[in-house]
C-alpha cells in the first residue's frame, strides 16, 4: 500500500492499494475512489465492538475496501480543517486518540474504545471518559483539526496543556487532570478550572484549534432565530 497526504488547511490522504489490498474507514469516510473496489460494510469484529467505537465517536458500522485490480485508487478526506497524521504501528503498538479522531486504517489495524480509569480526567479531560485506542500492527491514519505539534516526553517530564489541545498520546504517557491553582486564575484567565498534565516518557499529538473551539467562535456569528 502506497499513499500521499495532499493540500494545507484541508488535507486529503490518496491510498494506492495493491492486488487484495484493504483499507478500512467509518461509514461515510471515504471520499473519492477509482479503479475495481470492492465495498463491504460491516460491524467489524460484531455487535459489542461497534457499540465500543460509537462510544469513542465513531460508527456502528465499518466500510471496507479491496482492491479486485493490480491497482485502486482511494481518496479519504477530513471533516474539518486541519491535518492528516500517518501512524506506523508495529504489533502490539498502540496510540491512544481524542474522540472521532480515526480516519481509516490498514486490515490490520485494531479500532476499540479506550476508557479513562481517572475519575477527574474522565469528568474534565475534554474528551470525557472514551478515547480511541488504535493498535497495530499496520497503517493507520488520524485527522485532527488546526496544526500539530509533536512532543517527545522523557521519563518525568511533564506538559501542562488545555485538555481540548490534546490530539494524541502513546499508553506509556500518564494523563491526569488538576485544579487551576489562585481564585484570579480561575476566574480572569480565561483558560478554566482545570488543566492537563501529561508526564513522559513517550510522544504527544496537539492540536492548535479543537473542533469545540472552533463550533463556539462560528456559533458567535450566526443570528438566533426571532419569533
Amino acid at each position: 500500500m502506497e499513499y500521499t497526504i495532499t493540500g494545507t488547511v484541508m488535507q486529503a490522504v490518496d491510498i494506492i492499494l495493491g492486488a487484495n489490498e484493504a483499507v478500512y474507514t467509518e461509514a461515510g469516510g471515504m471520499a473519492w475512489m477509482g479503479g475495481p473496489v470492492e465495498m463491504t460494510t460491516d460491524t467489524k469484529g460484531g455487535l459489542m465492538k461497534g457499540l465500543g467505537r460509537m462510544l469513542a465517536g465513531e460508527s456502528l458500522f465499518m466500510t471496507t475496501y479491496t482492491c479486485r485490480g493490480n491497482r485502486c485508487l482511494v481518496v479519504f478526506t477530513p471533516e474539518a480543517p486541519g491535518k492528516i497524521i500517518p501512524l506506523e504501528l508495529a504489533a502490539g503498538q498502540s496510540v491512544i486518540a481524542q474522540r472521532d479522531a480515526f480516519m481509516c486504517a490498514q486490515e490490520g489495524v485494531q479500532l476499540e474504545m479506550h476508557f479513562h480509569k481517572r475519575l477527574g480526567a474522565g469528568f474534565f479531560g475534554g474528551e470525557g471518559f472514551f478515547l480511541q485506542k488504535i493498535t497495530g500492527p499496520g497503517l493507520a491514519f488520524l485527522e485532527i483539526a488546526g496544526e500539530v505539534r509533536e512532543y517527545t516526553l522523557q521519563q518525568g517530564q511533564t506538559l501542562k496543556i488545555d485538555p481540548g489541545h490534546i490530539a494524541a498520546f502513546e499508553p506509556t504517557v500518564t494523563y491526569s487532570i488538576d485544579r487551576v491553582k489562585g481564585l484570579k486564575n480561575i476566574f480572569f484567565s480565561g483558560e478554566g478550572l482545570f488543566l492537563a498534565t501529561l508526564t513522559g516518557p513517550g510522544k504527544v499529538w496537539l492540536q492548535t484549534m479543537p473542533i469545540v473551539n472552533l463550533a463556539m467562535k462560528i456559533a458567535r456569528y450566526i443570528p438566533t432565530k426571532r419569533s
